[in-house]
């Protein structure tokens, strides 16, 4: 039998809120800024010394796109059911598979089918990237290695290097993707055997 009481519940908050912010590599000021709740009161939620209301907790699962449910980790109702929210950026579908604050991000991402495939245009940003092609082509750039993967292919890499992903041939792709912010050595594995396929495409 679960003894979790509301006390339980409410003390839990402000950890979980201070995992989150530092998974995210958000300051008290930029999420202060943001939100427009201030430095010291989002300081004492995160302690413990303030308790979480409805107000307070309302801009941070808009700032960090989470669930309010997932900000005070309430117990799951008896529905299985998941409703995911796709997620449009940068002209790909991004489908969150996981509802957790923190940790490891799971997406179902799709690169839509183009007439011609786009340049790479390689960024960086904080992290360790895996990934997993379900089907189509990937053309994935990490540094100076511009590989195509299959389906049923994987891959994994510092985000910190330049990297881009796209489609190969012009089809849709469609892949899962795992993302955290831990910091891990590059390197990309895939198999061997297809380095011939694999290269520079121009």
């Amino acid at each position: 039998m679960d003894r979790t009481t509301d006390d339980d519940v409410l003390d839990a908050v402000g950890p979980r809120l201070r995992a989150l912010r530092r998974d995210r590599g958000i300051t008290l000021a930029d999420l202060a800024a943001t939100t427009g709740v201030s430095e010291s009161t989002l300081s004492r939620l995160e302690s413990g010394r303030r308790r979480a209301t409805l107000e307070l907790l309302l801009p941070l699962a808009r700032t960090y796109d989470v669930p309010l449910d997932d900000l005070v980790g309430a117990p799951r109702t008896g529905d299985p059911r998941i409703h995911l929210k796709p997620i449009r950026r940068f002209g790909m579908t991004f489908v969150p598979l996981s509802r957790r604050p923190g940790g490891v991000h799971a997406f179902k991402m799709i690169i839509p089918a183009r007439p011609e495939p786009l340049e790479p245009t390689p960024q960086t940003h904080e992290g360790f990237e895996w990934l997993y092609v379900l089907s189509g082509r990937l053309r994935l750039v990490v540094g100076e290695r511009d590989l195509v993967l299959p389906p049923g292919e994987a891959a994994e890499f510092d985000t910190s290097m330049p990297h881009w992903l796209g489609t190969a041939d012009g089809g849709v792709v469609e892949l899962l993707v795992l993302f955290g912010l831990q910091g891990v050595r590059a390197h990309v594995r895939t198999d061997p055997h297809r380095s011939s396929q694999a290269g520079n495409r121009r």
